[in-house]
């Protein structure tokens, strides 16, 4: 791959990884049978893609339930940087030696950073008084990797830079929803202090 093109695309696949990693493996596999994307042999092996394509079906049931999607998440945190370095080592098997490091690095720690920013919104929404729906959440999560992914071998920069896009919005995000919580959570122990003070029932008694 050349170099121009290897640093978005480790940034791309360790954003993604962080969000569904056992998805990215499945489709950059898949690239590289189908098309002439320089994706390395070791992704495209029967066996990688049979073992990811279960895994993406687990995924896929496990993070659409509310709360399971959370257990999930705390399950995948080794898992989700750990692909995404593996990932930016294999796509950077071309470089130096410390090259492939960095590139490890890079991947890895974009992964984690979109691993924070999808649990913590999925805590979010699961601990919200008024929860958007968990399936409607992951499927945009879905496609938004599928998307990327498939965009990254074809136009890297810019799956560089929507994958950047979605992570400062994702951070900002989490960010409101949790100051949104904590005022909603703040006032009604106000609410609940007030009533047991003036001695009224609480709503539906």
């Amino acid at each position: 791959m050349p170099v121009a093109e290897l640093l978005p695309v480790v940034f791309t696949s360790g954003w993604a990884s962080g969000i569904n990693p056992y998805l990215v493996v499945f489709l950059t596999g898949l690239l590289g049978r189908l098309t002439d994307a320089a994706v390395p042999d070791a992704l495209m092996r029967t066996d990688v893609l049979v073992v990811c394509g279960v895994l993406t079906a687990v995924d896929f049931v496990a993070d659409k339930v509310p709360f399971v999607d959370s257990t999930w998440d705390a399950v995948n945190t080794v898992v989700r940087p750990t692909i995404g370095a593996a990932l930016g080592l294999l796509l950077a098997d071309d470089t130096t030696t410390l090259q492939q490091a960095l590139y490890a690095a890079l991947g890895g720690s974009t992964a984690f950073a979109s691993h924070a920013v999808k649990s913590g919104l999925r805590l979010a929404v699961n601990t919200s008084p008024e929860p958007v729906s968990t399936i409607g959440v992951s499927l945009s999560e879905d496609l938004t990797v599928a998307g990327v992914v498939a965009l990254a071998f074809a136009y890297p920069w810019l799956a560089a830079g929507i994958a950047s896009a979605l992570l400062v919005a994702g951070v900002t995000t989490v960010v409101l929803l949790w100051r949104l919580i904590r005022r909603r959570r703040a006032t009604r122990r106000r609410a609940r202090i007030r009533r047991s003070a003036s001695g009224a029932p609480p709503p539906g008694a």
